[in-house]
């Protein structure tokens, strides 16, 4: 793309997307470790339940991370 496409998110807002995407996974990564140290303790049903919750929504939120910052990589002005 070029920077008078349509659509093409200018170089100054990409940086600050990639930027932000950037400080998300950071944060993703201390509850992704998180997720994991709880999984290989001994829980009750009930904390496996929670457990189970918190690993679905991990894995979503991961998968919109990357989505994201694959979408403003591709469609940023002047890549």
């Amino acid at each position: 793309m070029n920077e008078t496409e349509v659509g093409a998110i200018p170089g100054k807002h990409a940086a600050e997307i990639r930027r932000l995407v950037h400080d998300l996974s950071n944060a993703l990564e201390i509850i992704v470790q998180t997720n994991y140290l709880l999984k290989i303790g001994k829980l009750d049903e009930a904390s496996q339940q929670w457990l189970s919750m918190m690993d679905g929504g991990v894995r979503q939120a991961s998968e919109i991370s990357i989505n994201l910052r694959t979408y403003v990589i591709e469609n940023a002005a002047g890549r």
